[in-house]
């Protein structure tokens, strides 16, 4: 519960959660298993309406704020972190850069069916030999009469295999730097895409991760996502926004694991009574509590500010380091708690800790989370 929940947040939230807890959950076990994302959980986001939870009416969306969407990814992620995953990069970076930056023309023809759940938005960013250093990026795109050639390769790139839009960072200016980026809507069935191979992953097993490569791919012109040289401003302004979404995937992996020892503390039995009734227990899920909740007003703060229309940068990057942060060492410590057992798949914890690993690493590292707070603060 929060200070800041109207009666629409309470309600979204019991909304979600009761999907998330009824229908989700028994479905994410074998995702994971599977290594996919299955058809009926797409189906059932686009039904509940949480594929376009942050995009205007007019374009089909709900148009609900950013608390409104970091209780969303709160609340699935408790469950399955993997299908947090795939709302996250649809709704921040797919919708988010329609939104921000599309023309009307791209609007009417992209988001409202990114925002419907007729297609499904995935984000090209990073690439082998370019992680944290974007701007190192080698993927090009020349403008040959009415189309862009992009010649490269992309990784990591979530729901390769079943997006349906993709927005592709590429090089359109040699000499600019990264005044050269631009970004490019770019669907599978153009000429050139090819889906390269799957990664086989730790963690997120519950949805797809794989390279894409653009081998002479012939892009319409109009499909230029802004101006050229834009991407650079582009891909930086969703990420911020896309940080806010991570973090309160990351707290939903943590708060996961918190209910899920605390539970488990209360029925293990050990030399005859509860091990909650131990006092080196109950320090460990004080201090998980305690770092859960810490972590909760950071996201909710910067998803505020985003709402009240102010600077969240700053906000965002500390939300996303601590309570990956926090997500990490909550499941780690959730795993201590269910002992040997919480080393096995038969409990959910094991996956939790997997889980979590990521979200120090995507969508900007920990260390470079610091980075944007040290820069932020030192001026």
């Amino acid at each position: 519960m929060s200070l800041y929940f109207t009666d629409e947040h309470n309600m979204l939230r019991e909304m979600v959660r009761q999907y998330a807890q009824t229908e989700l959950a028994p479905l994410s076990i074998e995702m994971d298993k599977e290594h996919r994302m299955f058809p009926e959980v797409l189906e059932r986001l686009k039904e509940l309406n949480l594929l376009g939870i942050m995009v205007d009416e007019q374009y089909g969306g709900v148009g609900a704020d950013m608390l409104s969407y970091a209780i969303v990814m709160e609340e699935i992620s408790k469950v399955c972190a993997s299908t947090g995953v795939v709302i996250s990069v649809h709704n921040s970076l797919a919708c988010g850069g329609l939104s921000a930056f599309g023309s009307e023309a791209q609007k009417q023809k992209y988001l409202t069916a990114c925002a419907a759940g007729e297609m499904l938005g995935g984000f090209c960013l990073t690439e082998p030999g370019s992680g944290s250093d974007a701007s190192n990026m080698s993927t090009t795109a020349e403008p040959q009469g009415d189309h862009y050639v992009l010649n490269g390769s992309k990784c990591f790139v979530t729901m390769g295999q079943e997006a349906s839009l993709f927005l592709v960072a590429a090089r359109s200016d040699r000499n600019k730097g990264v005044k050269g980026i631009s970004v490019f809507l770019v669907e599978p069935s153009m000429e050139g895409f090819i889906l390269g191979q799957a990664e086989d992953k730790m963690g997120m097993r519950g949805c797809s991760t794989h390279e894409i490569i653009f081998r002479n791919c012939k892009v319409p012109k109009e499909n230029l996502l802004g101006s050229e040289g834009d991407g650079f401003k582009i891909f930086m302004k969703l990420l911020d926004s896309g940080r806010v979404g991570i973090a309160a995937q990351a707290l939903g992996i943590a708060a996961g694991a918190l209910e899920a020892s605390v539970k488990y503390a209360k029925e293990r039995q050990q030399f005859g009574k509860p091990i909650a009734s131990f006092q080196a227990v109950q320090w460990i899920l004080a201090d998980m509590h305690t770092k859960v909740e810490a972590a909760r007003h950071l996201v909710h703060n910067a998803a505020r500010l985003k709402d009240a229309g102010q600077d969240y940068s700053l906000a965002s990057a500390m939300a996303k380091v601590f309570a990956a942060e926090t997500a990490m060492w909550v499941t780690t410590k959730a795993v201590q708690v269910h002992g040997g057992y919480g080393y096995t798949r038969g409990y959910l914890v094991e996956r939790y800790m997997r889980d979590a690993k990521v979200t120090e690493i995507y969508e900007g590292t920990s260390e470079i989370q610091r980075l944007v707070i040290a820069n932020r603060i030192l001026g």
